[in-house]
C-alpha cells in the first residue's frame, strides 16, 4: 500500500488559451448530457482530431478531418467495442449530435495550437510554474484554472536490470510490470501487475507465480509497493497537460468558467 504521507500537495495552475470567440451558441442540451467528461486528441501526421464525450451510461466519439466528421457509440457495459447504435434514446441522440457537431466546429481549427499549448503548459507546471502564458498576438483570451492533482513521491527503479509496463486487455485493465535482468535488455518478462481495486478505489498489486525474486534484486514486497505508487501516478492521477485540455473544452462547450453563464 503507498504511503499517503508521501503525497505531494494538489495545486492550482493557470492557463492563458486562445479558445476562440466565446461563449459558443450551440443548440440545448438535454439535461441528461449536463455533465459530459470532455477530452479531445489530435494525430499532425493524419490531421485528424477525436472529440470524446463520456457520460455515466454511455460515450460518444467524434472523428474529424477537412473531409467531415464521423462518429460512434460505446455503451457503459461494453466500453471497449464501438457500436453505431445509440445507447440514449433517439431524440436525446439528435438533438447531442446537434449540440456536439457546434462543439466540433468550433474545436477543430484550435485543436493542433491547444495541444501543442497544454502538453507546455503541463512543461511549466513540472518545472514548478504557476501560470502558463504565450504570445497568441491580439486575440481573446481565456484565463482556465485548473487544480493538478499531487503525484506520490517514488524512487527510480532500485532492482537488478531494467523495468518497463505494458498495458493488458484483461478484466480490470490491469498494467504488466516488465523486466529484464541486463542493463541493456528489453524488459518483457512478467513479474508482477497492478490495477485499481473497484471497492476501495485505490491501487493494488500481485506479483507473478513464479517470479525469481532474488534475480530481480528486491523483496516482492518491495517490487508491489513501487509498482502501486507508479499506477497510482501514471493511470489514476490526471495527466497535466490532459487535464489542461479537458478544462479548455469545458470552458469552450460553456460547462465551466464565465462562459457558463452563456450556455
Amino acid at each position: 500500500m503507498t504511503d499517503p504521507s508521501l503525497r505531494l500537495p494538489n495545486t492550482m495552475f493557470r492557463a492563458v488559451l486562445d479558445l476562440g470567440d466565446l461563449p459558443l451558441d450551440t443548440p440545448p442540451l438535454p439535461a441528461r448530457f449536463a455533465h459530459p467528461t470532455l477530452d479531445a486528441d489530435w494525430d499532425e501526421e493524419e490531421e485528424l482530431g477525436v472529440l470524446y464525450l463520456g457520460f455515466a451510461d454511455g460515450q460518444l466519439h467524434l472523428e474529424f478531418t477537412d473531409e467531415g466528421v464521423d462518429f460512434h457509440f460505446h455503451h457503459a457495459a461494453d466500453s471497449g467495442a464501438e457500436s453505431s447504435d445509440s445507447p440514449w434514446p433517439e431524440a436525446d441522440t439528435t438533438a447531442l449530435l446537434a449540440w456536439a457537431a457546434h462543439l466540433v466546429a468550433h474545436v477543430y481549427p484550435l485543436l493542433p495550437d491547444l495541444i501543442e499549448d497544454a502538453d507546455e503548459a503541463a512543461t511549466w507546471h513540472r518545472e514548478g510554474l504557476t501560470v502558463y502564458a504565450r504570445d497568441y498576438g491580439p486575440v481573446p483570451l481565456e484565463i482556465v484554472d485548473v487544480e493538478m492533482e499531487g503525484e506520490q513521491l517514488m524512487l527510480p527503479w532500485l532492482g537488478a536490470g531494467l523495468v518497463d509496463h505494458a498495458h493488458s486487455d484483461e478484466p480490470g485493465n490491469p498494467i504488466l510490470l516488465l523486466w529484464n535482468p541486463e542493463q541493456d535488455g528489453i524488459p518483457d518478462t512478467p513479474i508482477a501487475r497492478a490495477w485499481l481495486d473497484p471497492k476501495t478505489g485505490e491501487p493494488t498489486s500481485a506479483g507473478e507465480p513464479g517470479t525469481d525474486w532474488a534475480a530481480v534484486g528486491l523483496p516482492e514486497s518491495e517490487v508491489l509497493t513501487w509498482l502501486e505508487t507508479f499506477y497510482l501516478n501514471h493511470e489514476v492521477i490526471g495527466d497535466p497537460a490532459q487535464t489542461i485540455v479537458m478544462a479548455a473544452l469545458a470552458r469552450i462547450a460553456g460547462l465551466d468558467g464565465p462562459s457558463a453563464a452563456h450556455s
